[in-house]
């Protein structure tokens, strides 16, 4: 591999470790939950002949537009308390083949028998989504925010509008970093490309969607932005939540507020 690409992969996969040390810290990372990816554009820069000679693994679906790219991505079963100590030994370098329609395992010294996360058919299907049209965001994160999958155990905000205009309204933060505030996915079985497709839709307008009764995903240009905006959304819920147990019903951002906050420059 060239040199700026190695760089490259020692600066991402620090990041990812970093970020993997946060989200277990925060408790949004029980047992093996959670995953990141990252695609490198560089990695189209292999040819055929720098990947493993070992056949290509098969995907569900074919990829055409990440054909030939390289992703950073975390190991099934790996722990994000093992991400961030031994970020070599739990995360995977994988190259899309030239078809799209598989994927090789590019050899590291540290790798034994190490495979994609389960969830790498929803990471690839925003991946594709955010290649043709948000190439900015090379970065895909998903996490089990405690807060916000309370969040979805009342029925009353699994709804789209009433989930944003509650999150939003919380704290001026979240309302000024993420002003699109998050798509909403209805309970679905993880793992498939049905839920990836749906998590697509959701993503189209919006860099956070949240799965009812199970998690977030998010995307971002770099792993600590991404993880910014998922820690934002975290706060809301919790101001949200702390008012409620108080025995309030939290009043939020009025409609001339949130307004004011539009006007705002970071």
């Amino acid at each position: 591999m060239r040199q700026e690409l190695l760089s490259l992969l020692e600066e991402k996969t620090g990041a990812v470790a970093s970020v993997a040390g946060w989200l277990w810290q925060r408790g949004w990372a029980e047992r093996n939950a959670g995953n990141i990816s990252v695609r490198l554009d560089k990695g189209k820069q292999l040819s055929s002949h720098d990947q493993s000679k070992t056949p290509a693994l098969a995907l569900p679906k074919r990829f055409s537009t990440l054909a030939g790219s390289l992703l950073l991505v975390t190991g099934t079963n790996t722990r994000m308390r093992d991400v961030a100590d031994l970020p070599r030994e739990n995360i995977l370098l994988i190259r899309i083949n030239d078809e799209g329609d598989g994927y090789h395992i590019l050899p590291r010294a540290e790798m034994t028998r190490l495979r994609p996360t389960s969830e790498l058919a929803t990471h690839l299907c925003i991946h594709e989504m955010l290649a043709a049209k948000r190439p900015d965001h090379s970065v895909v994160m998903h996490t089990h925010v405690t807060e916000l999958i309370a969040l979805t155990q009342i029925k009353d905000l699994c709804d789209e509008e009433k989930l944003n205009r509650t999150l939003l309204g919380m704290h001026p933060e979240t309302s000024v970093f993420i002003p699109a505030g998050v798509g909403f996915v209805p309970y679905s079985l993880p793992g498939t490309i049905a839920i990836g497709e749906a998590t697509v839709k959701a993503l189209e307008n919006h860099a956070v969607a949240l799965w009812e009764k199970h998690g977030v995903f998010a995307t971002g240009p770099e792993p600590e932005e991404t993880f910014d905006m998922i820690d934002l959304l975290a706060k809301s819920a919790s101001i949200w939540f702390l008012c409620r147990s108080a025995g309030y019903d939290p009043e939020g951002l009025s409609v001339s507020q949130l307004d004011g906050l539009t006007k705002l420059k970071f």
